[in-house]
């Protein structure tokens, strides 16, 4: 047993002094004031060339599992490279996104991360066990990279592995369509009308009436079955 605690609180450490190195090489190169805004990250990837699926790699992976959206990486990866290779760094950054998050979570600050779950979560508490792979794999397509969702997973029972498989074929749907039509999407909304705009507001507008009516129902129907 001392054995086993010794390796587990070796292990926590070589993961905490890797994060930290990673962090400032990232701080001293200026990763972060480059990495900032999609246009400037565009400018700092196409500069650094070959080099730049690495950076746009692991500045995903440090970054977004500690608050940086996703969406950044993922939006931006299309306007940059061809759509095959926007596809396949953005498969390779958030998978390794996913990995830092839930390994954080799991052999880190499990005490501390525990505290920021929200109470929606243990509703898939029992999911993660008896049905994790599948779990996994439906979250992952729906909420993608977030990272309460990473947190999640690593305070979970769900094994490394499953975690590892289902997050890859999770992401895989959702990233293949941001890459392959995120240029032509971005394109079309640069190009499009005041009254396309206009028109997509309204919509969003109805889908937030919508989904809050929604919630509203839900939690007094709810409310009433309490009572």
């Amino acid at each position: 047993m001392a054995v086993s605690s010794g390796s587990q609180r070796n292990s926590k450490l070589a993961l905490v002094l890797l994060v930290v190195v990673a962090l400032v090489a990232a701080r001293q190169f200026g990763v972060f004031e480059h990495l900032g805004s999609p246009s400037e990250a565009k400018h700092t990837l196409v500069r650094l060339a070959g080099w730049g699926y690495l950076a746009f790699i692991l500045a995903y992976a440090l970054l977004q599992p500690f608050g940086v959206p996703g969406g950044v990486f993922i939006w931006v990866a299309p306007l940059i490279w061809p759509w095959p290779t926007a596809f396949l760094v953005s498969m390779a950054g958030t998978q390794a996104a996913s990995l830092v998050g839930f390994s954080f979570s799991r052999f880190v600050a499990r005490d501390w991360v525990e505290k920021k779950i929200p109470a929606r979560f243990s509703k898939y508490s029992d999911a993660t066990t008896r049905r994790a792979f599948a779990t996994v794999f439906s979250l992952r397509l729906i909420f993608w990279m977030h990272p309460l969702l990473h947190a999640f997973f690593g305070l979970s029972k769900v094994p490394f592995w499953t975690h590892f498989w289902g997050s890859l074929l999770g992401y895989v749907v959702p990233l293949f369509m941001v890459s392959y039509f995120g240029q032509k999407l971005f394109e079309f909304l640069s190009d499009a009308p005041s009254s396309v705009w206009g028109f997509a507001g309204v919509v969003v507008a109805l889908l937030v009436l919508g989904l809050w009516l929604y919630r509203e129902r839900v939690r007094r129907t709810a409310c009433g079955e309490q009572s």
